[in-house]
């Protein structure tokens, strides 16, 4: 996608109209671990210099995991225990979250709230099971929404112990940047309008820390595309145009095999989602996949380059349903039922939006702006109990709600129940939505249960939710 477009967004007329590789498309080499009984691992924190946009431009000065965006991929196999030594080079406070993983408490990466920041020069060791198989990300949850829009942030892959058949099994992690004209990132971290409104939205996408123009293909073949929206707020809907993509995989917890609604696949802020995706065209053309999710902003994500000769000439017949994660089943007759409004932001008909501004406190849930990580539970739930929490966004504008330490199902929309009875960790709400979802409080601790898009979390939006051990 080209930066400093001002009406209709292409990557036609991105800077130079340079055109990328038909390389793979892969992430940085995943780590490699030397222990036979833990995994061992190292990241460092620290300014870089990656090159986000082709040349003649320059590299864009960045914020890192071991000098690369996205970092390393960390992949490993379900039920092996890991050890990560983090290192801060940052000039301020970090910490690492691994997203969507059930970590002990004490490993949640949280400042403040699980653990004591990590100070410039410090170090961290986290260290926990891989339980559940899936596609997983990790990021600081230290300052979001500057951290992770300068580009600190990685995948982290846990393999079934019995994987699915497919010819390729690969990451793309989607990001959004806001570029200047140098392609250096701009500095409005945090502004006022973007606060209020629907986070900060970039002018560049891209995959894998590079925007790309081609990702060579071959008629026959099988893939396993692993989507991770590493945005600070940007909402994905990507059309593949004739490929029949079906959902396996919603963050990272394994779902009945299906068609995407209306052939998109929705990706929000920090969501996962694993499809199989079959290579249709004929040999020798060019397919384009497009985000359309911005209604007159729709722009060319990438091109599906097939080679001159296939793989095979039909898709294969390979199953391509997953096996369930190790999720306690909430009870529904025994759920104990809360009720959670969302409110704040422009047009939110709540409050004095003067005086909300400058508070800094844009956003609340059940009337309270957060401040700090550190802050009374909205709710203290009982150890193994089962809960259904009714969610109702009274905003005119999106949020990906994300609560930590647990997967939910995802019940029903506006009254009506869902097809899949998807789980998650991350379910987008759309402007007035309600939506229910339901969970077993089984891992003791104080869990954050925030918004997604980065800036609106950091103005208020999130809250504690306590389960008593």
């Amino acid at each position: 996608m080209s930066i400093l477009t001002t009406r209709r967004m292409t990557r036609r007329n991105f800077l130079a109209s340079a055109c990328a590789s038909t390389a793979a498309l892969g992430l940085p080499l995943p780590l490699v671990s030397s222990a036979a009984t833990t995994r061992q691992f190292k990241l460092r924190a620290a300014p870089g210099q990656v090159r986000l946009v082709p040349e003649p431009y320059n590299q864009t000065p960045v914020w890192c995991f071991n000098q690369t965006v996205p970092g390393p991929e960390i992949r490993l196999r379900q039920g092996e225990r890991i050890r990560i030594e983090v290192e801060n080079a940052l000039a301020e406070e970090s910490s690492v979250h691994w997203h969507g993983i059930r970590t002990p408490n004490a490993m949640d990466g949280v400042s403040h709230l699980t653990q004591p920041p990590i100070a410039p020069g410090g170090k961290f060791i986290y260290e926990f099971d891989a339980v559940d198989a899936g596609s997983y990300w990790y990021h600081p949850h230290q300052r979001s929404f500057e951290q992770v829009g300068r580009g600190l942030y990685g995948a982290f892959i846990v393999e079934e112990r019995d994987p699915i058949r497919v010819d390729r099994d690969l990451c793309w992690m989607l990001d959004d940047w806001r570029l200047t004209p140098a392609a250096e990132i701009s500095d409005d971290f945090g502004n006022g309008h973007d606060v209020s409104h629907n986070g900060r939205i970039g002018n560049s996408v891209t995959i894998n820390g590079q925007i790309r123009e081609h990702f060579a293909v071959r008629r026959g073949e099988r893939i396993r595309l692993r989507l991770v929206n590493a945005a600070n707020a940007r909402i994905f809907s990507l059309d593949f145009k004739d490929h029949n993509p079906v959902i396996i995989a919603i963050d990272g917890q394994p779902v009945s095999p299906h068609a995407p609604q209306d052939g998109r696949v929705l990706l929000a802020p920090a969501m996962r989602i694993d499809l199989v995706l079959d290579m249709l065209a004929e040999n020798g053309s060019s397919v384009a996949v497009t985000d359309r999710f911005y209604r007159g902003r729709e722009y060319r994500l990438i091109d599906l380059v097939y080679a001159a000769e296939g793989l095979r000439e039909e898709p294969p017949d390979w199953p391509m349903a997953l096996a369930p994660n190790p999720l306690a089943e909430p009870d529904l007759e025994q759920a104990i039922r809360h009720e959670v409004v969302f409110n704040g932001g422009m047009m939110g008909g709540s409050g004095s939006m003067m005086d909300m501004m400058s508070s800094g406190k844009v956003w609340s849930i059940n009337g309270v702006a957060a401040e700090g990580h550190v802050m009374k539970p909205m709710l203290e739930l009982k150890l193994g109990q089962s809960y259904l929490l009714a969610m109702n966004n009274d905003t005119a504008w999106h949020h990906p709600m994300h609560l930590h330490g647990h997967a939910f199902r995802v019940m029903s929309r506006n009254g009506q129940a869902t097809a899949y009875r998807e789980w998650q960790d991350t379910v987008l709400m759309a402007p007035r939505e309600r939506v229910e979802i339901a969970f077993v409080a089984d891992n003791p601790g104080d869990w954050m249960f925030h918004c997604h898009i980065l800036e609106h979390m950091a103005a208020g939006m999130m809250g504690v939710i306590r389960v008593a051990s």
